[in-house]
C-alpha cells in the first residue's frame, strides 16, 4: 500500500481568486444596471426591463430594450457611489491586512478582553479612583492591543521598565506621550534633545519648567542654578551623592581597585559633607583634592560635631605619601565632572546676576516639569542629573509621608531615558516596588538587557525587572537569550496540523481518502519573532495579567498632536523660519 501526502501551495500564476473577485464585480455591475432600470421605469413613464439580470442584458445588447431614463441613471448613480465606496473600502481593508506585520498573528493566542484585567481603561480607572487621582487620563498609556483595540494602561501605582532598540520609536510611541498625559510633577533624564522641544511647550501651560543642561545638549543657558550640596544633610546623603559620583565617572567595564576606589569614595563623600556644613560651593571639592594635605574638612567636621568622619579625613590626610596619593587620584577621577567651567555654571550661583535656585520639595509640589541632559564618555556630567534625579525623587518621597495614606495628592512621573548612559543610580532595583506606594510612578528605558547588567549587574538587572508591575519590550534589539525568556514568558499554543492521504491498490489509486489530525505545543512567539518585531508593536508583560501583544501609537496620533507640533515649531532648530 502506498500513501500519498497532497499539498495544494497557491503557485504565483494561480489567478484563481482574481477571477473569482472579477466575475462577482461583473455580476454585481449587472445586476445593479437591472435593479436601477426596475426601480426609475416608471418614474420615466417607461417599461419595466426582463424579469431577471441576464435577459435583460441580451435585451439591451440586441437591441430590444433600451435605458429608460433619467431615474433610472439616478438610482445607477447612486449605485455605482455605493458600490466605489464598498470597494474603497475593501482595497484599505485588503492593504490593512497584506501589510500587517507577521508578529500581529500571534495576537490571537495572547491576552484579550476580559483577560487583559487592570491594563483596561476601565481597570486603571477603578485604581484612579482608589487612590483618589483624577485627570484626563486614568493612567501610563502603554497602547492599544490588536485583538478588540483596546487602549491600554498601567495604573498611578505600577512602575515600568522598558526595553527598546534603536530607533524603534521609544522616544516618540513611548516618553512622550507619558510626559503628556502626567497629572502632576515630571521629572525626564536624556542624552538627547527631542523629547525636550517636543513636550516643554505643552507642559509649560501647567507649571514651571526647567531644563538641566551643564553640556548644552539642547543648547540651554544657565538661568537657574542647583546645589548638590543642599542635598547632604547627614553623614547618610553625603555617601549616597558620593556614590553617584563614583557610579557616574567611569565606564561599566572599567577595572577597579579593592582598596583604592572604596577609599577614594569614602573621602569624597567626607569632603562633600564638610563643603555642605562650610556652606561652600560644590567646586570647593577639587580645590580640597588638589590639595592632599590641606587639612581644613578635616577642621571643618571636627568644629560641626562629625567626629568620625573627622578622624576619617585625618587618616588619609596623614597616611604614607603613596597611599595617599592614590586615594586622592581615586577621588579626583570620580569628581573629575567639577573641572568643566560649563558645568560649574549649572550648580555655583556665579558671580553675575542673582539667577533662581532650583528647590527639590517645591518642584514635587507643583505641577512642575523637569528635564536633566547629560552625554555619556568620559566628560559626562551623568553623576549630576543622576544627584539631581535622586534628590527630586527623594524629595517627592518625603512628601508622600506627610500626605494622606503615604502618597503624593497628584503622582510624580519620572521617564528615565537612556538610564544606563546619563543617570546611573545603583540603588534604583532595591527601590523600585516602594516607589509605586508613595504615587512615584518610574519608566526605565534602556536599549538593552546588556546596558542594565553594567549598571546594576545580573542580579541587579533581574531585581529591577522583577520589581516593575509593567514590562515592555518594544522591538529591535538581538539578545537571543533576552528573547528566548521573552518567547517562554508568551507561552504555548496547540497547533493542528492535517495530512490528507490516498490508498492505492495493485498499482492504481482507489480514491480512498483519509484526513490526519495532528497536535503538537508551539512557541506564541519564537525568538526571531521577537527579534523582527516592527516598530508600531510592542509586547507587553504585566504583574497579574497575560502576556499581551500591542499596537504603540506615536504622539502625531494623539489627542496632543497639536501642541506638540507647535512646541517643536518654536523649540526645534531644525523647525525653526
Amino acid at each position: 500500500m502506498t500513501v500519498e501526502r497532497q499539498k495544494k501551495p497557491r503557485s504565483e500564476d494561480d489567478w484563481t481568486i482574481e477571477i473569482v473577485l472579477l466575475v462577482v464585480a461583473v455580476l454585481l455591475l449587472l445586476t445593479g444596471a437591472w435593479f436601477a432600470a426596475r426601480t426609475g421605469a416608471p418614474y420615466d413613464g417607461r417599461p419595466a426591463p426582463p424579469d431577471d439580470p441576464f435577459s435583460f442584458a441580451i435585451a439591451l445588447v440586441k437591441g430590444d430594450y433600451d435605458w429608460p431614463g433619467s431615474a433610472s441613471s439616478a438610482v445607477a448613480a447612486g449605485e455605482a457611489l455605493l458600490l466605489g465606496c464598498a470597494g474603497l473600502a475593501g482595497y484599505r481593508v485588503r492593504q490593512r491586512v497584506r501589510n500587517k506585520p507577521d508578529v500581529d498573528d500571534a495576537a490571537r493566542h495572547l491576552a484579550q478582553g476580559e483577560e487583559l484585567g487592570k491594563l483596561t481603561m476601565k481597570g486603571a480607572a477603578a485604581t484612579a479612583h482608589r487612590l483618589g487621582v483624577q485627570g484626563n487620563v486614568p493612567g501610563v498609556f502603554i497602547g492599544r492591543s490588536l485583538r478588540g483595540r483596546q487602549p491600554l494602561y498601567g495604573s498611578f501605582e505600577d512602575m515600568h521598565i522598558d526595553i527598546w532598540g534603536p530607533r524603534t520609536g521609544k522616544t516618540t510611541r513611548r516618553a512622550i506621550p507619558a510626559i503628556l498625559d502626567a497629572p502632576g510633577a515630571v521629572l525626564v533624564t536624556s542624552n538627547k534633545r527631542d523629547v525636550v522641544d517636543a513636550t516643554r511647550g505643552p507642559r509649560a501651560s501647567r507649571g514651571p519648567v526647567w531644563v538641566f543642561d551643564p553640556q548644552q545638549v539642547a543648547q540651554e543657558p544657565p538661568t537657574w542654578w542647583w546645589n548638590p550640596l543642599s542635598y547632604v544633610t547627614d553623614v547618610a546623603k553625603a555617601r549616597k551623592l558620593a556614590d553617584h559620583f563614583a557610579s557616574g565617572s567611569r565606564d561599566a567595564d572599567a577595572s577597579t581597585d579593592a582598596y583604592f576606589d572604596p577609599a577614594g569614595q569614602d573621602l569624597l563623600a567626607n569632603l562633600l559633607l564638610a563643603a555642605a556644613v562650610a556652606n561652600a560651593p560644590i567646586t570647593q571639592i577639587y580645590t580640597w583634592l588638589a590639595t592632599p594635605k590641606d587639612d581644613t574638612p578635616e577642621r571643618v567636621l571636627r568644629g560641626a560635631g562629625h567626629l568620625m568622619p573627622a578622624d576619617a579625613l585625618a587618616g588619609v590626610i596623614t597616611a604614607p605619601d603613596k597611599q595617599r596619593s592614590g586615594i586622592y587620584g581615586v577621588a579626583q577621577q570620580m569628581a573629575s565632572c567639577l573641572i568643566n567651567p560649563e558645568v560649574n555654571k549649572w550648580v555655583t550661583p556665579g558671580d553675575g546676576a542673582p539667577r533662581a535656585q532650583f528647590d527639590p520639595h517645591t518642584f514635587v509640589r507643583e505641577a512642575s516639569t523637569l528635564y536633566s541632559l547629560s552625554r555619556e564618555g568620559s566628560d559626562s556630567a551623568g553623576p549630576l542629573v543622576t544627584a539631581l534625579t535622586v534628590a527630586v525623587v527623594e524629595a517627592a518621597e518625603e512628601y508622600a509621608t506627610t500626605q494622606r495614606g503615604g502618597r503624593l495628592p497628584l503622582p510624580l512621573v519620572g521617564v528615565l531615558d537612556e538610564a544606563a548612559n546619563v543617570c546611573r543610580w545603583r540603588a534604583l532595583p532595591d527601590l523600585y516596588s516602594h516607589y509605586g506606594s508613595r504615587g512615584i510612578i518610574l519608566m526605565t528605558i534602556l536599549q538593552s538587557w546588556a546596558q542594565g547588567i553594567e549598571v546594576w549587574g545580573e542580579r541587579g538587572m533581574e531585581k529591577l525587572w522583577s520589581a516593575a508591575n509593567v514590562r515592555v519590550y518594544g522591538g529591535g534589539v538581538s539578545d537571543t537569550r533576552f528573547l528566548g525568556d521573552l518567547s517562554e514568558l508568551a507561552g504555548e499554543y496547540d497547533l493542528r496540523e492535517f495530512s490528507t492521504t490516498r490508498e492505492s491498490e495493485f498499482g492504481g489509486w482507489s480514491g480512498n481518502r483519509t484526513v490526519n489530525e495532528s497536535v503538537r505545543r508551539e512557541r506564541v512567539l519564537q525568538v526571531s519573532d521577537l527579534g523582527s518585531m516592527p516598530p508600531g508593536r510592542a509586547l507587553v508583560l504585566a504583574s497579574g495579567t497575560r502576556p499581551v501583544l500591542v499596537e504603540t501609537i506615536p504622539w502625531w496620533e494623539g489627542p496632543y498632536a497639536r501642541s506638540v507640533k507647535a512646541s517643536l515649531a518654536q523649540y526645534d532648530p531644525g523647525k525653526r523660519p
